[in-house]
């Protein structure tokens, strides 16, 4: 049986009866979730059981066969691609494990880009990114290169990037998947330090049990549906 998985807050973002199948194969199978404003949580399970898939179609970066989506109280999930692009865009943040910057652009430049390809200043947008990146306490790296970054460096510039745009929701797939344990927790606290800062929702998909034991919500999936929840 589908268990509920609804938070206590207002939701910004919401899935109903979510469906997702490659060919036979159900990656999600009726899913229901709410995510409130300012909310972290955790998405876990064993591979293959849903959950990037989860975070893939609630991003509109796949489309679900079946249910709705909702963010802010508009549903989404019926938009077109170019809606959805420029939705991903505009409300949307990511963080990658791999943190696919740009390699051939400067650490504001990769920071700035959500707002460059919306059609922000220059100008604006490199001061927002450079504020960004202040605060992940990577001053005076403004001008370096991805190849010129450590690990955590780059992903704090992917965290940057995320954020620059004031989003409502991050999603961030196994963010901490190439760092060590020392650099992939204090990458972790600067993400949620930032969505706590910013009111935006954060929601991780992790194979890292410590990492999940840390966030304020924990969903679990198994089979492409919601095994249980662990709140706070």
């Amino acid at each position: 049986m589908q268990r509920p998985n609804r938070t206590t807050g207002t939701p910004v973002l919401s899935g109903r009866g979510l469906v997702k199948r490659y060919g036979t194969q159900h990656a999600l199978d009726g899913v229901d979730i709410d995510i409130a404003a300012g909310e972290a949580i955790a998405i876990v399970g064993p591979s293959g059981s849903g959950k990037t898939s989860l975070l893939h179609v609630l991003a509109g970066i796949l489309r679900a066969d079946a249910g709705e989506i909702h963010l802010a109280g508009q549903r989404i999930d019926q938009l077109n691609e170019s809606k959805r692009s420029l939705l991903r865009r505009s409300e949307f943040g990511f963080v990658f494990q791999s943190g696919m910057l740009v390699a051939e652009l400067t650490a504001e430049e990769n920071a700035a880009l959500p707002l460059l390809l919306s059609g922000t200043s220059r100008g604006d947008a490199l001061t927002a990114a450079r504020g960004w990146l202040t605060r992940l306490g990577l001053r005076g790296k403004e001008s370096r290169r991805p190849g010129e970054l450590s690990g955590g460096e780059a992903q704090r510039v992917a965290i940057a990037r995320a954020l620059a745009h004031q989003p409502k929701v991050i999603f961030a797939d196994e963010p901490t998947g190439a760092l060590d344990t020392r650099t992939g927790g204090e990458t972790m606290n600067a993400l949620l330090a930032a969505g706590r800062e910013t009111g935006a929702a954060v929601l991780v998909v992790t194979h890292d049990r410590d990492l999940a034991a840390a966030m304020p919500r924990t969903v679990a999936i198994r089979d492409g549906r919601i095994d249980v929840e662990v709140p706070v």
